[in-house]
């Protein structure tokens, strides 16, 4: 198994601030690549959090299987630091890329601490109160038949839409799972997975239930410690920045639409569009998980119009803290109140939205992490790179639609003495047509249009025949294309890079614990 690790691509701000360019990067405040940058960070974080600070931010972590609890300790005593990354959990894990980013901060955190000295915590963030139900309820597998396979779970009854985390898993759960089984093979490694997802994933438990039941005794060994939007403490830590944000609301929406208009004036364009009145903050309401807006001095939940005063909103969060969540954009801001987080691992459309936000963490007394680009992997099997040396390709040449591919080797696999005798009848017919043109004008001008008419009609029949000749390559070449397509159903399923789709049980189910290794290897971090 061969993995490709490279930085991810994205937007241009994205890009820009990937290759340290200082007009990017002025709007993320430090660069990644600048050791130095994680030393004045902690500076800035120490400002912040003292002890009490600290123990708060350890009491709101949870300790998986292979972790060493007594770290948290020492964070404390040391006066540590944390590096986060967060996913909103999906179905069996969801795709490739969460480990990517959970083994990405792993690396970061250890080589941080070697620069610093003191502790640095690798925190991974489930964001439980995700309500977007129709994005985690399903999976993607090439199963043992080489085919991509779905896998999704019945919504829930009715129309509102809670945070995952109130949502039980139904009946169907189980018979899903066991659908997901069969396409899995049966190795050395895989029974050990199954009963983390059957378990997991069974009715009556919620996604997010089963996404910490699947990661936890998967990443904990590698020192990586898990917190959850829903946790008890990470609600209590973090609700008074929250009704913060509500009071202010006007103002911090000023303040995004002025970071949005400098992002645009330095030609990058609005990241994240802010919208007019929109607060960024959610309140559990009769429609579920409802997005917060302003209306005069009170407030409306968008999907079902209620209208709520501040002390009406502060009594339900007072009831039950897990009523009030942040947005996408205060979210970041919201961990960084809790945790002493020095950097965040990210993917390319969380860097681009992050490029809007460091006016908004200094007005809520905080600097932006710095942000750090997860590693993005191509896994090529070894059956897929015979595929690719047989024929002569790299794997950019399978990221295009199939026809293109087939249509390309087939034009490769014509013969030789085909393509060179197809050639010279083309230019034959194209000189002497113009040849026969230019004669007949000087007799009558009117001859022109049917001898243009008859050059239309021959290349209109060569087009045919060469058509007619490559259909009779691909059909002599059916085993040839057929490896074409499995190796580019591998690579970009969907059409897409596999990171993006393929579950990681894939691979944990034919290579077990010694996939995640390879990843944490070519994961490393250098900061001189």
């Amino acid at each position: 198994m061969e993995l490709i690790v490279r930085r991810p691509s994205g937007r241009p701000v994205v890009e820009d601030y990937l290759a340290g360019r200082a007009e990017a990067v002025s709007f993320f405040g430090r660069h990644f690549g600048a050791g130095a940058a994680f030393e004045d960070k902690a500076v800035e974080v120490d400002a912040r959090f003292d002890r009490a600070a600290r123990e708060r931010a350890a009491a709101a972590l949870i300790v998986p299987e292979g972790a060493d609890e007594a770290r948290l300790a020492q964070f404390v005593d040391e006066g540590g630091y944390m590096v986060t990354t967060g996913q909103q959990p999906g179905l069996y894990g969801g795709p490739l890329y969460s480990v990517y980013k959970a083994l990405t901060a792993v690396r970061l955190a250890e080589a941080v601490e070697a620069r610093l000295g003191k502790p640095v915590i690798p925190v991974f963030w489930v964001a439980s109160d995700d309500h977007d139900w129709d994005e985690a309820n399903h999976t993607y597998l090439i199963g043992v038949d080489n085919d991509l396979h779905r896998f999704e779970l019945e919504a829930p009854e009715g129309n509102a839409a809670p945070p995952l985390h109130r949502i039980p898993l139904g009946a169907d759960a189980g018979e899903v799972v066991e659908t997901f089984a069969s396409h899995l093979p049966d190795t050395d490694f895989s029974g050990e997975y199954l009963e983390l997802i059957r378990s997991g994933f069974a009715e009556g438990a919620s996604l997010p239930d089963g996404f910490h039941r699947l990661l936890q005794p998967l990443l904990g060994r590698f020192g990586l410690f898990f917190t959850d939007a829903a946790h008890p403490t990470v609600k209590e830590g973090t609700r008074s920045l929250l009704l913060d944000e509500l009071r202010r609301a006007e103002e911090m929406e000023s303040v995004l639409h002025g970071s949005g208009a400098a992002l645009e004036s330095a030609g990058y364009g609005i990241q994240a569009r802010i919208m007019d009145g929109g607060v960024n903050l959610f309140l559990e309401g009769p429609a579920g998980r409802e997005r917060i807006y302003r209306d005069g001095m009170s407030f409306r939940l968008r999907t079902s119009g209620r209208v709520l005063d501040l002390a009406e909103i502060e009594a339900a969060v007072d009831a039950d803290p897990k009523v009030l969540s942040p947005n996408v954009l205060l979210r970041p801001v919201a961990e960084s109140r809790l945790f002493p987080t020095l950097s965040y691992v990210a993917g390319p459309g969380e860097i681009a939205y992050f490029a809007e936000l460091g006016d908004y963490f200094e007005a809520h007394g905080a600097e932006m992490p710095i942000i750090y680009p997860r590693w993005t992997v191509t896994v090529i099997e070894g059956k897929i790179r015979k595929v690719l040396d047989k024929f002569g390709l790299d794997v950019e040449a399978l990221n295009r639609p199939f026809h293109e591919v087939a249509s390309g080797f087939a034009r490769d696999e014509v013969p030789e003495d085909v393509r060179t005798a197809i050639g010279k009848l083309r230019g034959a017919l194209g000189s002497g047509v113009g040849e026969l043109q230019k004669a007949v004008t000087g007799v009558d001008a009117t001859l022109k249009g049917p001898v243009q008419t008859l050059r239309n009609q021959t290349f209109a029949a060569l087009d045919d025949v060469e058509k007619k000749v490559m259909q009779a390559v691909k059909r002599e070449s059916e085993i040839a294309l057929s490896q074409l397509e499995k190796a580019q159903l591998h690579l970009f399923p969907n059409g897409k890079p596999a990171e993006r789709v393929q579950n990681p049980l894939y691979y944990l189910a034919r290579y077990g614990g010694a996939f995640l290794d390879g990843l944490y290897e070519r994961f490393g971090v250098n900061l001189d």
